[in-house]
């Protein structure tokens, strides 16, 4: 079949998004099909900015463009999901959060209520519309249940380059791999290290984004300079080997969409310290099985990581459960692209 994958282009800023959709790509590439990857330029600011571009997307009907018969499409980001064809699979990485779980409405500006009421009448019919909806994780399908009334059929997929991931010796150091923003939450595990008087471990921050500046002050803020390290942007074999010899992997992102960083830990069979509204990583990540389900708070997490001090052989007993619990799930690409094109 020919195929048209369309998403989102922000310029200059990329993440876990660019890995899904040229995951998705390739692996329909793979199994015989010519595919394409259509993205569309996004702007997150201004509102009326979000506004232009759901009107342009509503006036594409991309089901013959230039006399080439498209045979079926897969979208995977708002709003591109929006896009006439039909044949039109959508598998949603997440909705335009803003206006949906993370929405405040005593804090909203006129602009951002109009536009809530906007893009819900404009996902409500486009997901609708669509011949299948898929949600890249079970909380996301969740949220177009509670926000939309729409069913969506959960679906996993690995993270790139699974296969290249492995488990080496425990060097002492809990490592925390995330671009380095807000919704991350890195800030809790540099105060929880501020409330570990003789901790052994050392923690280890890769990433780079928005609040580099702010980490780095709380770090020197603590006087953590010979616990805490801001590693910046680091290669992908580099990452790997940081997950290989790490004792534990700390993620506890705000109601995360799916995480790759939870199966990347359980690949390099290390456990996972999380928080209970950590959303996606909750789909993996069972307490006291391959894992720890904490508090959102630096005590909570403190407490744990002097719990893994004291033993650390329960550590690497849940590293290696959490190695057997992926296995277990069968994620895998193949399974991926028959659900999205089976007729």
């Amino acid at each position: 079949m020919k195929i048209l994958v369309t998403a989102t282009h922000v310029p200059f800023i990329s993440g876990g998004a660019e890995y899904h959709m040229q995951g998705l790509v390739k692996a329909l590439q793979t199994q015989g099909h010519q595919v394409e990857l259509l993205r569309v330029p996004f702007k997150f600011h201004p509102e009326q900015a979000i506004q232009d571009t759901l009107q342009y997307i509503q006036t594409l009907d991309l089901t013959q463009p230039n006399g080439i018969q498209i045979d079926q499409i897969i979208s995977l980001q708002f709003p591109t999901y929006g896009i006439q064809h039909p044949n039109h699979r959508i598998w949603v990485m997440h909705q335009h959060r803003a206006v949906y779980d993370l929405y405040q409405p005593e804090q909203a500006t006129p602009e951002l209520k109009n536009l809530k009421q906007r893009i819900t009448e404009f996902d409500n019919k486009a997901l609708t519309q669509a011949k299948k909806c898929f949600a890249n994780s079970k909380n996301v399908a969740q949220r177009l249940k509670q926000f939309n009334q729409i069913q969506a059929t959960p679906l996993y997929h690995p993270p790139p380059q699974a296969e290249s991931f492995f488990h080496q010796a425990d060097l002492g150091y809990i490592y925390c791999p995330s671009r380095l923003e807000k919704l991350k939450r890195q800030d809790l595990l540099i105060e929880a290290v501020a409330q570990l008087k003789h901790t052994r471990l050392k923690f280890l921050i890769s990433g780079t984004g928005g609040q580099q500046a702010y980490y780095q002050g709380l770090i020197e803020q603590y006087q953590l300079q010979d616990k805490v390290a801001l590693l910046g942007h680091v290669s992908e074999a580099e990452k790997r080997t940081l997950y290989a010899n790490a004792t534990a992997i700390f993620f506890a992102p705000y109601d995360e969409d799916y995480g790759y960083i939870t199966l990347e830990a359980m690949l390099s069979a290390k456990p996972v310290i999380t928080c209970h509204d950590s959303g996606g990583v909750l789909e993996f990540i069972q307490h006291q099985h391959n894992g720890w389900i904490c508090s959102p708070s630096p005590q909570a997490i403190a407490d744990t990581i002097a719990e893994i001090e004291q033993r650390p052989s329960r550590a690497t007993e849940m590293g290696q459960q959490g190695k057997n619990d992926y296995q277990a799930y069968n994620i895998n690409w193949q399974a991926v692209t028959e659900q999205l094109t089976a007729p």
